[in-house]
């Protein structure tokens, strides 16, 4: 009887056994999940309370980091289902709320199952602060208040998600700008490493430039400019991106960081003994600038000049009365008898193309400069042809500006140029002005969804930036108009570039 129980006992036991071993293989090879990853105050010093990251549903947990949080030293808590298993981020062990990592750039979590037979992956995806790259600049206390003098300092860059960080490095910063340093409480600036330097994923150089876009309440219209450019068949046009800047410590909100334009392998290509010309006026030139007045244009603009940014010449060089007399020579023919003359004539001294994109993307955002004022560029390589742009200086655009014409977005402007005007007597150009113009029209659609897609970008930015200025719904030189909101004034650019867009339309028989 004793030998009986003893056998049904013992094959009781390896029947549950049997069953145990089965079920944690069943758990085991059952698909894991992660139901919740936060980062709590208990295991994060910098943390005041628990931040819990949304979840898509499919791979990816999001969320924002406040300022200040030690976003590259996190300890993350994570929970699974079931609670157990295995779990590795960015390929290295994980030991929950333990190990610290680095979640200042994307973070892919892989989860395996105790066997790691099976496994789970998933993305973290943190912003931080505002989700803008955060651009710091110390000078040890000594303030940058000259336009001519540089200040010393070190500089910082946190890329975020889409971005590459720089270590600390030296450059030198001083303050830029006309109007805009001396009218404005937001100041503009520039930086010059020590060495041609990538930042933000543009093309290595030295000299950069902080726009403070404080008279452009949508901080756009020269992000906006900039991809018009990009889009022609300009040599050259600026590019950029936003930052949070703070300059020792001091968060002075969001700046558009651009590059500038100079002659550089990278940026203005001129070659050997080629030119870059800007016209400007006299009393904003430099004392160690050299430039000319050329006959025909100062005729009926007295105030301007030409300003040779490139290369380092002197007066009465060779090089000097090449430019100049070249330039002499060209309006020479734009304004003879013979000017329509594809042989003798103003076409063969300019690159027509340039001539028309840079008319077109300056007529669409109606800028006040570039009828005749300033920031108009153009470039000159002997053996070659006369070219419009690089493209510069657009926060007076799009409707922008309360003294003149270009607050509405009826009429023409660039149209008056001097040398625009001369050649649009000219049938041809005529012609190709009205043929190129739908390309843009075309791309209305584009350049408004350009736009929103950049306010949503810099929606959290914004509110920082105007919480510090204090600038929505008040009047900042040269306001036309102001509105209450960020997004008021977004829908206002738009708005008026439509309406402008249209009205070329008709004008061009689009």
């Amino acid at each position: 009887m004793k030998k009986i129980l003893f056998l049904s006992a013992f094959i009781l036991v390896l029947g549950c056994r049997d069953e145990e071993v089965e079920s944690v293989s069943q758990v085991d090879n059952a698909p894991f999940e992660i139901t919740q990853i936060s980062f709590k105050p208990d295991f994060n010093t910098t943390i005041t309370d628990e931040i819990v990251l949304d979840f898509d549903g499919v791979q990816t947990f999001s969320g924002y980091i406040p300022y200040g949080v030690s976003i590259q030293s996190l300890v993350a808590s994570i929970t699974t289902s079931p609670e157990r298993g295995i779990i590795q981020l960015d390929g290295a062990l994980f030991q929950n709320e333990v190990t610290s990592h680095d979640f200042g750039k994307e973070v892919n979590v892989e989860l395996f199952n105790s066997d790691q037979s099976n496994s789970w992956n998933y993305t973290v995806r943190l912003t931080y602060f505002t989700g803008l790259p955060i651009l710091s600049i110390d000078t040890d206390g000594i303030p940058v208040d000259s336009r001519d003098v540089y200040v010393d300092g070190s500089i910082e860059l946190f890329g975020g998600l889409n971005f590459e960080h720089i270590d600390t490095s030296n450059i030198m910063i001083r303050g830029r700008g006309n109007s805009t340093w001396f009218l404005h409480s937001k100041k503009p600036y520039q930086i010059k490493f020590e060495t041609k330097t990538n930042i933000l994923g543009l093309p290595k150089d030295r000299k950069w430039v902080l726009l403070a876009e404080y008279s452009d309440k949508t901080m756009l219209r020269n992000k906006l400019t900039y991809e018009m450019g990009a889009m022609s068949s300009l040599d050259y046009t600026p590019a950029g991106e936003f930052v949070e800047f703070f300059l020792n410590d001091v968060h002075l909100g969001t700046y558009f960081l651009a590059q500038k334009v100079e002659e550089s392998y990278n940026r203005v290509q001129i070659g050997d003994d080629g030119y870059l010309i800007e016209i400007d006026q006299d009393y904003r030139v430099d004392q160690e600038d050299v430039f000319f007045a050329p006959t025909i244009f100062t005729q009926q603009y007295t105030s301007n000049v030409f300003n040779i940014k490139a290369p380092n010449i002197s007066y009465g060089s060779a090089e000097f009365d090449l430019i100049e007399n070249h330039v002499n020579d060209f309006e020479s023919a734009l304004f003879g008898p013979d000017f329509t003359d594809p042989d003798i004539g103003y076409r063969a001294f300019v690159d027509i193309d340039s001539f028309v994109d840079w008319f077109l993307i300056n007529e669409i955002s109606k800028t006040v400069d570039a009828q005749w004022y300033s920031s108009i560029h153009f470039t000159y390589i002997p053996g070659e042809k006369i070219k419009m742009g690089p493209l510069w200086d657009f926060d007076l655009s799009y409707g922008n500006v309360d003294y003149a014409d270009p607050e509405y977005p009826e009429g023409f402007w660039i149209k008056d140029n001097p040398w625009i005007s001369r050649m649009f007597e000219d049938p041809y150009f005529v012609s190709l002005v009205e043929n190129r113009f739908s390309y843009y029209y075309n791309n209305l659609g584009y350049f408004n969804e350009f736009i929103d897609d950049n306010s949503a970008y810099l929606d959290r930015s914004q509110a920082y930036n105007y919480d510090i200025w204090q600038s929505l719904g008040m009047y900042v030189w040269p306001n036309p108009v102001w509105f209450d909101t960020y997004a008021e004034e977004i829908n206002h650019l738009k708005q008026w570039l439509s309406t402008r867009m249209n009205w070329l339309a008709q004008e061009f028989g689009s």
